[in-house]
């Protein structure tokens, strides 16, 4: 039988679509007050992987990431999931989305994504909440699978999250120094 032993801390990392700049500190604040110190604001750019958000954010959105300084438990990664949706429907306008909150859990192996949408190849956790391995870093970087979304299956996003990686893995050498 496998001994039972503590998760390893992630980094939580969020990837955000956002219609609404003029919102971004009011969010930045609540997204702090609950996660912590945002550690790393990616540059935005156009998220030009599909139309799927035009209509209901009112525009093109812009994609970018937020990485939060802490460590992050990842048994809680659905309360983070619950929480973000919260935050979204506190930035909508007339029915519609300005804001759209993806929290993952970046590790030395992964970048998990937390959804609400059911798939064969999701794992339920709780109350409504799935997660998925979206990419897998092997041979010195992050890989994609069949599912993951094209804009974080992009060499551009797939690099940055191994800079991300690379912090994390210092600061995880540092934790246990």
């Amino acid at each position: 039988m496998g001994e039972i032993q503590s998760f390893v801390p992630s980094r939580l990392v969020m990837g955000i679509l956002s219609t609404s700049e003029d919102s971004h500190p009011a969010l930045f604040a609540l997204l702090e007050k609950k996660f912590g110190p945002i550690l790393h604001t990616s540059e935005a750019v156009p998220f030009t992987f599909t139309d799927y958000y035009n209509k209901e954010m009112d525009g093109r959105p812009q994609r970018f990431f937020l990485v939060f300084e802490k460590l992050y438990d990842p048994s809680l990664l659905a309360e983070a999931k619950l929480f973000t949706n919260l935050l979204e429907e506190q930035f909508t306008v007339d029915g519609g989305r300005r804001i759209n909150l993806d929290p993952g859990l970046l590790s030395a192996a992964s970048l998990i994504l937390a959804t609400t949408k059911n798939r064969s190849h999701r794992i339920p956790l709780q109350q409504g909440i799935y997660a998925e391995v979206t990419l897998f870093y092997e041979k010195g970087r992050f890989n994609s699978l069949p599912w993951t979304y094209a804009d974080y299956g992009s060499e551009e996003f797939r690099l940055l999250f191994k800079r991300y990686r690379s912090e994390y893995m210092s600061a995880m050498k540092a934790q246990l120094s």
